[in-house]
């Protein structure tokens, strides 16, 4: 397709020619419905020029945009200006375009009197991520996460009766099952995800109507609220005009919230990963309590070698989510009396992330997670090799006590229960009984 575009976006393409890739195409989709709604109240509050005519050409242009036929018209440059004016202007003239040609000379649709009508990119723009970013969440990053904490809990109750040693420090602790790990992981990433669906409400309060400085200046009374109605219907989100347009167009509070919300999500998966590649450590001269699915090999000089590579992976995208959260929050930070001027870098932060986060739950989930083994015996041998299991006598003989067999059985290598057994603490059925590892697992039942 030809480009379609006009002097502001052949201004933009020469003066940023910068990352050279273009800032994420939902920006310009959700532009696109904000500006297929408004032409419609536009027309309906006899906004001039803004005829039914135009109304319907430019809502046809860009019903176009919004499926992302048009996605190679929108080529700007993430880094451009920092209100994101020359990827407004681009739809703008791309939209005008494809309107003008529908309407075969009848009119001729002007990007920002008719296109742009009751908007400026001051609020149209930051109203335009929100959407894109509340939309990324809700459909493609959150029923990822879910996923992959059904893949951790099916896990949990595949290893549910698997005993192994607990560890704190790095140490022995008391003992756990594999089940109960697992479980503990799903849970952990649970409320980092039920926790960033808390910020698609925050994103909903929109800031469109403010035009320019946040005080509506050429925006007719009732327009901002009759677009976000119909788009909250349309898109079923919890949308709504914000009381005061200024705090969401000086300040990007909300932006920050979302990408804190995305590190959270990635601090709990770097979490699990680290847990899941340390357990799996060896073979032979590590723990090897897991056995992950060997997905190819490890080394280009050792033979056989097979490494946790999407634990790594995964350990990679939460640095470049921790990078993008560090990134917003400082440009969200530099908000200068009425307008953020860092606005199309927010974006394409979040975006990534949620995209990269998004991707990594997916595959975590399919080809990782699904696919642990765990080695029972060597799981059940560390357990009860651990001293950490003479917890269990502290209230039958005391700390001070259980201590002194605890030294004991670390100076002669032997296990805990074979020592209380010769100490004539217990019969031999009943220190069996009480340091059972599984049953010290589940000590309430």
């Amino acid at each position: 397709m030809e480009p379609l575009w006009g002097t502001n976006t052949e201004l933009a393409l020469a003066n940023f020619p910068i990352a050279r890739r273009p800032l994420d195409v939902r920006v310009a989709r959700a532009l696109c419905t904000i500006k297929r709604h408004a032409a419609f109240v536009n027309e309906t509050l006899g906004v001039p020029g803004v005829d039914a005519a135009v109304r319907d050409a430019v809502a046809a242009a860009a019903q176009r945009g919004e499926a992302g036929e048009l996605d190679e018209q929108f080529p700007v440059d993430v880094f451009q200006t920092g209100s994101g004016t020359s990827t407004n202007m681009n739809v703008n003239e791309v939209l005008a375009r494809l309107a003008t040609d529908a309407l075969g000379g009848g009119a001729d649709v002007h990007p920002n009197d008719h296109v742009n009508a009751s908007q400026s990119s001051n609020d149209t723009v930051p109203t335009a991520i929100r959407i894109a970013v509340a939309r990324a969440l809700r459909d493609d990053l959150h029923p990822a996460g879910e996923a992959l904490v059904a893949e951790l809990e099916r896990m949990a109750e595949r290893f549910a009766d698997v005993v192994k040693a607990g560890r704190t420090h790095l140490m022995d602790a008391t003992p756990v099952t594999v089940g109960q790990e697992a479980d503990a992981w799903a849970g952990l990433l649970r409320r980092a995800v039920d926790r960033s669906r808390a910020d698609i409400d925050t994103l909903g309060e929109l800031p469109l109507g403010g035009t320019a400085v946040g005080t509506g200046i050429n925006t007719p009374p009732g327009f901002a609220e009759a677009v976000i109605r119909a788009m909250a219907t349309e898109l079923d989100l919890p949308l709504r005009p914000t009381d005061n347009p200024m705090v969401h167009q000086g300040g990007q509070g909300a932006l920050a919230e979302a990408a804190a919300g995305l590190r959270g999500i990635a601090v709990a998966l770097t979490k699990i990963a680290n847990d899941i590649r340390l357990l799996a450590s060896g073979p032979a001269a590590g723990l090897g309590e897991l056995l992950l699915p060997e997905l190819q090999a490890g080394s280009s000089i050792m033979p056989g070698k097979v490494n946790p590579v999407l634990c790594e992976s995964v350990n990679q995208v939460a640095a470049r989510v921790f990078g993008n959260d560090a990134t917003v929050a400082f440009a969200a930070s530099q908000g200068i009396l009425e307008l953020n001027t860092y606005l199309p870098v927010m974006a394409d932060a979040l975006l990534e992330s949620i995209g990269l986060l998004t991707n990594v739950c997916a595959v975590f989930a399919s080809n990782c997670v699904a696919g642990i083994e765990v080695d029972a015996d060597r799981c059940r041998s560390y357990a009860e090799r651990t001293a950490a299991l003479a917890t269990a006598l502290n209230t039958v003989i005391g700390y001070e006590r259980a201590a002194e067999l605890v030294h004991r059985a670390q100076d002669e290598r032997r296990s805990i229960v074979d020592v209380t057994i010769d100490a004539g603490v217990l019969d031999a059925d009943e220190a069996r009984r009480v340091l059972d590892p599984l049953r010290l697992a589940r000590p309430q039942g």
